[in-house]
């Protein structure tokens, strides 16, 4: 879009991309605690878009789109850090429910139920999935795996909010990562495999996802909590 001038009109490119910024921010809350924001999330996301458009070359040879989609993204993790939203209660339950997953599985040899992990953390079944409430969205990849390490070293926002595709053994440690967590979504249980293949494949919101399942969101919201838990478990030696 441009002016009469042969500007590119930077507030009709805002309002038409405006959507791209509430449907990014939409999908990344569904995993992050009910005290986030919506509105602090969209805001810093439509900063990332203004910070896109002023660095956007349709030369490079990529589309807006895609270009636009990783600055918001950044831009909203940005925020994330810096507000630090997961509470320090809510990072220990989450890390309880993983341990417990992990106990579980050693032992047993296979992935526990969900009574069995209620069970080992010394709860009834209601307070447990409860407590996957009120830590829902726990990603793969804890705040404080997020920073920067010591004496200068990188975090995960470093290596993966950035483009290392030019980066040979950044490509290597990557598909290493991927292939280890196809295996670990695979010896989900059926049910958590399925809703996990929905929200990260399909792209699909938690919503649809109870629709499609027959089930509430909330219960939805305590599965994936769940399968998260699990996934962790799981990834801990890689």
């Amino acid at each position: 879009m441009y002016t009469a001038k042969g500007r590119l009109d930077r507030d009709a490119m805002l309002r038409q991309h405006a959507a791209l910024v509430r449907r990014i921010a939409h999908h990344l809350i569904a995993r992050l605690p009910p005290n986030v924001e919506l509105d602090d999330l969209i805001q810093a996301g439509m900063m990332g878009l203004a910070d896109a458009l002023s660095r956007y070359e349709a030369a490079q040879g990529v589309q807006f789109e895609t270009f636009a989609t990783q600055r918001i993204r950044g831009a909203m993790l940005d925020e994330l850090r810096e507000s630090d939203w997961m509470s320090r209660s809510a990072r220990k339950s989450q890390k309880d429910i993983e341990h417990a997953v992990h106990r579980l599985e050693q032992r047993l040899g296979r992935s526990p139920l969900e009574s069995e992990i209620a069970r080992e953390m010394g709860m009834d079944l209601a307070d447990y999935q409860s407590l996957l409430g009120k830590v829902r969205g726990t990603q793969l990849v804890y705040l404080e795996d997020m920073a920067p390490g010591g004496d200068g070293e990188d975090g995960f926002l470093d290596h993966h909010v950035v483009d290392s595709a030019a980066d040979p053994v950044e490509l290597l440690r990557d598909r290493r990562l991927k292939t280890s967590l196809v295996h670990a979504i695979e010896s989900l249980p059926e049910r958590e495999r399925h809703i996990m293949g929905m929200y990260y494949e399909q792209d699909m919101n938690l919503k649809e996802i109870a629709a499609v399942l027959g089930v509430t969101e909330s219960r939805v919201c305590q599965l994936h909590s769940q399968s998260i838990a699990r996934l962790r478990a799981k990834m801990r030696a890689h």
